[in-house]
Parts: C-alpha cells; sequence; structure tokens
C-alpha cells in the first residue's frame, strides 16, 4: 500500500543508496508522486461502483466498542462485507474499519488501563482477521475532550499513545500469522481538539493520519465561516481553524507530509438568522439549521431560491448566502476541491480523504478528486 512507502522515507532512500553503491550504475526511478484517495462510507450505493477504481481506501464507518472490545454487529459486518466485495472490481482497493465516531463513547475508559488496552487491541486484531478487512481506522473524538458528550480524562494523552502502542503490537502479531500488513491510521482533528494528544509520539505508530478538514464551523461556534476551507479567509479571526493551519500545525509535530490525508466534505452545513454583514460570511447567526448533501445543495440551493455563490479567493471556498432570509451555507465544490488537490501537490502531502460515500451518489465530487491529482 502506498502509504507504507510514504511512511518510511528514510529507510527506503537508505536502501536505495545501498544499492547505487553495490552495483556502481545508475537507477532510473520513477519519480512520479502518488496520491492516495481515501472514503470513508457507512454504505453503498451499487450505481457509485462504476468508480470504485478511483479510490484507494474505503474505510467502513462504524465498529463500536462494547464491554471494551471493538465489534461489529451484523448489519456492520453485512455492510463491511459488501465493501470487501469492491476488490473483485478493483484488486488495488484496500478496505479498513473505523471504530467510533462524534459521540461514540467507551475509548477513555478502555485505555485507561493496560488489561483494558489489550482488550481493545486484539479484539480489534481478531475482528479484521475474521472479516478478512485490511486495516483499523481510530476516531476516538477526541482524547481529553468531552465536547461530543464522552467521557474524557487528564489521562487520556498517555493512555492514547499506550494505546495506539498496544494496537500496533496486536495487529502486527496477527499480520504475521495472516500473511499481511493491517494498516493502522487515525480520524484526528486539529487546533485545539488535539491538545489530548501527543503527536510526535503517536506518528511512529501510524501509516497515516485522516485530518478532519470539516466541521470548522457547525452549531457549536460562535459564527458562521468556511466549515472546510483551505486557507484563512481575511474576516476570519484568530487562531481559527483551515486546512493549511492543520497541516502546519501536524508538520510542526515532526510528521512527515506523506502522512497527512486532509479531508473534503461531501455535505454543506446552513446557519439561520445570520448577520448581513460580508453576505454572511464569519458572522453570528440566530441558530445552526441542518446539514445538506451535496446532491441537495445542487438541485435546491445553489444559485437557486436566492441563494447566491460566492467565491472567497484567499480560502478558496464557496458560500451561498440568501440576502432575503437570512441563511448561510458552507461547503465544498469541484472548484474548492481542485484547489485543495493542487494544495496536496504543492506540500507533497499523501492524499485527500472525505466523508462521506453515500453523500455523493453520482461521485462528482469524488471526480474531481480523482482529476485533480492524477491530471
Amino acid at each position: 500500500m502506498r502509504h507504507i512507502f510514504l511512511s518510511y522515507p528514510g529507510r527506503w532512500l537508505a536502501g536505495l543508496l545501498a544499492l547505487l553503491a553495490v552495483s556502481g550504475t545508475a537507477i532510473a526511478a520513477d519519480a512520479t508522486p502518488s496520491y492516495d484517495i481515501v472514503g470513508y462510507a457507512t454504505g453503498w450505493d451499487p450505481a457509485q461502483t462504476k468508480d470504485v477504481g478511483k479510490i484507494d481506501t474505503l474505510i467502513f464507518a462504524f465498529a463500536h466498542l462494547k464491554d471494551g472490545r471493538v465489534m461489529l454487529d451484523d448489519n456492520g459486518a453485512k455492510g463491511l462485507q459488501t465493501l470487501l466485495a469492491l476488490k473483485s472490481e478493483n484488486p488495488r482497493l484496500k478496505v479498513a474499519v473505523s471504530v467510533g465516531g462524534w459521540s461514540a463513547g467507551g475509548f477513555s475508559e478502555a485505555a485507561s488501563t493496560a488489561a483494558g488496552r489489550q482488550l481493545f487491541a486484539d479484539s480489534a486484531a481478531q475482528m479484521l482477521s475474521a472479516q478478512h478487512a485490511d486495516g483499523l481506522d481510530v476516531d476516538w473524538e477526541y482524547p481529553g475532550h468531552h465536547e461530543s458528550g464522552i467521557r474524557s480524562s487528564p489521562e487520556d494523552k498517555t493512555n492514547f499513545t499506550l494505546l495506539l502502542k498496544a494496537i500496533r503490537t496486536s495487529l502486527d502479531r496477527v499480520g504475521t500469522k495472516d500473511g499481511k500488513h493491517y494498516t493502522l491510521s487515525v480520524a484526528i482533528a486539529d487546533g485545539p481538539f488535539v491538545s489530548g494528544v501527543d503527536i510526535p509520539a503517536i506518528n511512529p505508530l501510524l501509516d497515516w493520519f485522516n485530518l478532519m478538514t470539516y466541521d470548522f464551523v457547525n452549531a457549536n461556534t460562535p459564527t458562521t465561516g468556511h466549515h472546510t476551507g483551505l486557507h484563512v479567509s481575511p474576516l476570519i479571526k484568530g487562531d481559527g481553524r483551515t486546512t493549511d493551519r492543520a497541516v502546519q500545525q501536524f508538520l510542526a509535530a515532526g510528521v512527515s507530509p506523506g502522512k497527512l490525508v486532509i479531508g473534503a466534505a461531501l455535505y454543506g452545513r446552513e446557519f439561520a438568522d445570520v448577520k448581513p454583514d460580508h453576505d454572511g460570511l464569519y458572522q453570528t447567526y440566530g441558530h445552526y439549521q441542518d446539514g445538506i448533501n451535496w446532491p441537495k445543495l445542487k438541485s435546491d440551493y445553489i444559485n437557486k431560491q436566492g441563494y447566491v455563490r460566492h467565491w472567497d479567493a484567499v480560502a478558496q471556498a464557496p458560500w451561498l448566502w440568501n440576502a432575503k432570509t437570512h441563511r448561510f451555507i458552507t461547503y465544498d465544490d469541484p472548484q474548492s476541491i481542485a484547489a485543495k488537490m493542487a494544495y496536496i501537490k504543492t506540500e507533497h502531502l499523501g492524499g485527500i480523504m472525505y466523508w462521506e460515500q453515500t453523500a455523493d451518489p453520482t461521485d462528482e465530487l469524488l471526480d474531481a478528486m480523482w482529476k485533480g491529482l492524477h491530471d
């Protein structure tokens, strides 16, 4: 899998130099960079199978913790097998399983003891092996934080590292038996939401980081804004979150660019009773309205019913403003995704991740990702 190559550039380079020294001949290596497209999937629309060749990794969402064990219920197991069956269409496809998600608890408790960490790790590895999946994605939202309504502890920072160490050890042990490398990734936020994560300590344990560079503005933030913006808008205040700021935060913590997979959103977020200055951008609002998936944004909102599309050339992000109703919508579209793909290439990142597969049934945004990385 490409991620493994990207995770260990020093080892690869040392091996190449040794080979050159022994052979004394010049080796023309393929210098064309490769980027991964990683999609979270809560399900699968058969109409999307025609585009499965554009995806490198699908991550089934979600397995859950039950009595400290990582488990799939019957419906989850069926959903995972549906994704695994897609390997007949794309033999290169990797299918991982994500455990957790927003408001999914049990992590702090499981990670708090050596026995709990071992049970988590062993049950996860056994589940992957039994299901013939390819890796585990840990989506603890978030260590040391309880905004999602889950239990947290000041010890989460240390325990999260210990948990990932236990998982990596269990995955390697079962992988040796199965004759494969089970990947380990995390779904991880940025800014203040990683105050409970020791990024340098977990970095060597992971194949890659899925940066959740979306939901920067939501029902819990004081203003509207770009919920998945690439760069800092002139209107953003202070240390407001952006994709580039997230990337720089992880790079500064010592993560190599090739292990960073930034996020795209296949949905928008709408705010109501918005202050009209700057066409609603980064303004206070009365209440959060709802999330809207890409197909409905196209059919009912973009330049329709009074919603006018605007483009922030600095942030490289679109938004909709309805001057009559004072409604504001933030979202990703093919133009903002193209900007993210160019950014991935410029920064030599590992690729793009998106939430989530069924929100774009015609794969229009997936196609924009593919074209942006391969044209």
